[in-house]
């Protein structure tokens, strides 16, 4: 007798965050989120592309997408950050420093 699963199937062709990648993500989240920046998040799982969606309302559309596409791994980079406008703002290989165009705008003078 052979063992058949129960319930849905996963996807095996759908791109995610893996859970260290998604630490590095919230945990800039968490930093915003405590200087007043942003206030929402999304997480979309595609079958080309994993996007965490960042707003400042819930309301609103996302201020900046950090996507995911494995296809560029070998190219320019399989993370980038996209702003508002669609605008690509930083793009490359490791997420960490893909994520330092964003930890600039929490970096401000102290008057």
């Amino acid at each position: 007798m052979q063992f058949q699963p129960t319930g849905p199937v996963p996807q095996q062709d759908q791109v995610a965050f893996h859970r260290t990648e998604l630490g590095v993500i919230l945990g800039l989240y968490g930093r915003m989120v405590a200087a007043g920046e942003w206030r929402d998040y999304g997480i979309s799982c595609l079958r080309e592309v994993a996007v965490f969606s960042i707003f400042r309302r819930t309301a609103e559309h996302p201020i900046y997408r950090i996507e995911k596409r494995p296809k560029l791994r070998d190219r320019q980079g399989q993370y980038s950050v996209i702003g508002m406008d669609g605008q690509i703002l930083k793009r490359g290989h490791d997420l960490k420093t893909v994520l330092r165009v964003l930890e600039r705008k929490l970096i401000r003078a102290v008057e």
